[in-house]
C-alpha cells in the first residue's frame, strides 16, 4: 500500500512538470525502480510509459483547446517520431544506451548555456520558414528525436522544445504544446510494444495514471495561465537537472 501512495504522489509531481517542459520521466522512473527493485526493468519501463502517455493525453487536449498549436509542422515531426522511435527501441537490443550519455550531457549543457545566455529566447514567436521547408525540418526534428526517445529517453520532451522555439521560432509556450502531441507519438510507439509483450504493471500503472493525469492537467493550467516565461524558468531548471542526473551517471 505504502508503494503505490509514493507511486501515485510522485507520478502527480512527474506530470505536471512533464506537461510544461517535459522531463517528468526524470521523477517518476527512478521512483518506479527504487520502490519495485525485484521488478524486471522491461516492466519498470512498460508501467513508466503507460503512466506518462495518460498524462501526456490530458497535455494535449488541454493545449489543443486553450493554445494555438502549429499543426503543419506538429504533424509531420509526430508521425516520423512514431516510427523512428519505434526503431530506437529495436537498437537497444543491439546498442548500449548509456555509450550516449557523454554526447547528450554534452549538448544539455550546451541548450542551457545557450537559452540562460539569450534573454529573449522563446519569449516572441518569429516565423523562420516556408511552408515546405517547415515540413522537412518538422520530419527531420520528429526522426532525431522520436529515435532518440526509443533508443535513450531522457530529456525528450527538454529536446524538442527547444528544437521548435530554435528552429522554428516559436515561443516556449506554443513549443511545449507541440512537444506534447510528439510526445505522446512516441510514448504511443512505446506502448503498443509493452502491451504486446505484457510489461505493463496496471496495479501500479492505473492508479498513478489518474495521478499523473491530474498533475498534467494542472501543469497545462499553469503553463496556460503564465505563459512562455514561466515555461522558460522552468525548462532551465529542468535541463539543468537533466545535467546533473546524466553527470552522476557518467562519473558514479
Amino acid at each position: 500500500m505504502i508503494e503505490i501512495l509514493v507511486l501515485c504522489g510522485l507520478a502527480f509531481v512527474a506530470g505536471l512538470i512533464d506537461a510544461v517542459v517535459g522531463g517528468g520521466g526524470l521523477i517518476q522512473l527512478p521512483a518506479l525502480l527504487i520502490m519495485l527493485p525485484h521488478t524486471a526493468i522491461a516492466s519498470i519501463l512498460g508501467t513508466s510509459k503507460f503512466v506518462s502517455i495518460a498524462g501526456t493525453s490530458i497535455a494535449v487536449q488541454q493545449y489543443a483547446k486553450q493554445q494555438k498549436i502549429e499543426w503543419g509542422t506538429t504533424i509531420p515531426a509526430m508521425f516520423a517520431a512514431f516510427i523512428f522511435s519505434f526503431l530506437g527501441a529495436r537498437i537497444t537490443s543491439l546498442l548500449n544506451p548509456s555509450l550516449m550519455r557523454p554526447v547528450i550531457l554534452v549538448l544539455l549543457i550546451a541548450v542551457a548555456i545557450y537559452t540562460f545566455s539569450k534573454k529573449d529566447f522563446g519569449l516572441l514567436q518569429i516565423s523562420k520558414f516556408s511552408r515546405s521547408q517547415q515540413w522537412i525540418y518538422s520530419v527531420v526534428i520528429g526522426s532525431v528525436i522520436g529515435f532518440y526517445d526509443g533508443f535513450f529517453g531522457p530529456g525528450t520532451g527538454s529536446f524538442l522544445i527547444f528544437a521548435f522555439v530554435g528552429i522554428f521560432g516559436y515561443s516556449f509556450l506554443t513549443a511545449s504544446a507541440s512537444a506534447k502531441i510528439i510526445n505522446f507519438a512516441t510514448n504511443l510507439a512505446a506502448i503498443l510494444y509493452f502491451f504486446f509483450t505484457n510489461n505493463i504493471i496496471y496495479t501500479f500503472g492505473i492508479p498513478m495514471a489518474i495521478c499523473n493525469i491530474l498533475g498534467a492537467f494542472i501543469g497545462t493550467k499553469l503553463a496556460i495561465s503564465k505563459g512562455s516565461q514561466f515555461v522558460r524558468k522552468l525548462f532551465l531548471v529542468i535541463v539543468s537537472l537533466l545535467i546533473c542526473k546524466l553527470g552522476y551517471d557518467i562519473i558514479k
